[in-house]
């Protein structure tokens, strides 16, 4: 019997994320930009406080060992004109504290894992945490989350495009960053 394999990553539009940003300063902005993505726009976080992107979605998945990932980028990504940067002069405060993750099912499988947010210039997956599904009967409800919320600092730089949903033993195209668990 051939395992099952999504054709397709469950993936969400920005929209359907929940995203408070705690923006506390006048020039602070979030702009959109189309670039290396996966749909029309992408949120880019010029310069923020705090951030909590959160989600949930409930989905008859079929039984198996799945992984949870959000897809960002560090810098502002050009496509215009054939050039590739990543725009480093906007980077500033994801080395300074780790960025958390969260990963919870309606079975009470819990996850937090935390990683510092690195390479600019492209494309990463950050995984956040591995949920099992015993029963394809059953709709399983799942919750993540991203957060930085230090407020002694400001962050920027970021573009944030999708949550993805891979089942664990799945070839990923794209670099993943393994995230610590936190016990």
């Amino acid at each position: 019997m051939m395992p099952f394999f999504f054709p397709w990553a469950v993936t969400f539009e920005l929209y359907h994320l929940c995203i408070q940003s705690f923006l506390k300063s006048l020039n602070t902005r979030l702009n959109c930009y189309g670039f290396y993505r996966r749909f029309h726009s992408v949120a880019y976080l010029q310069q923020i406080w705090w951030l909590e992107v959160c989600g949930e979605i409930d989905f008859c998945f079929p039984a198996g060992s799945y992984s949870l990932f959000f897809r960002l980028h560090l810098g502002r990504p050009h496509k215009c004109t054939g050039r590739r940067g990543h725009g480093s002069e906007s980077i500033h405060g994801w080395d300074i504290k780790p960025t958390r993750f969260q990963l919870s099912t309606s079975d009470d499988q819990h996850t937090e894992s935390e990683c510092y947010l690195s390479k600019p210039g492209r494309w990463i997956l950050y995984h956040v945490g591995d949920f099992v599904v015993s029963s394809s009967d059953e709709v399983t409800e799942l919750r993540f989350s991203m957060m930085q919320i230090d407020c002694t600092h400001t962050k920027g730089g970021l573009c944030v495009d999708s949550v993805f949903i891979f089942p664990k033993d799945h070839r990923y195209e794209e670099e993943c960053v393994p995230c610590q668990k936190i016990l």
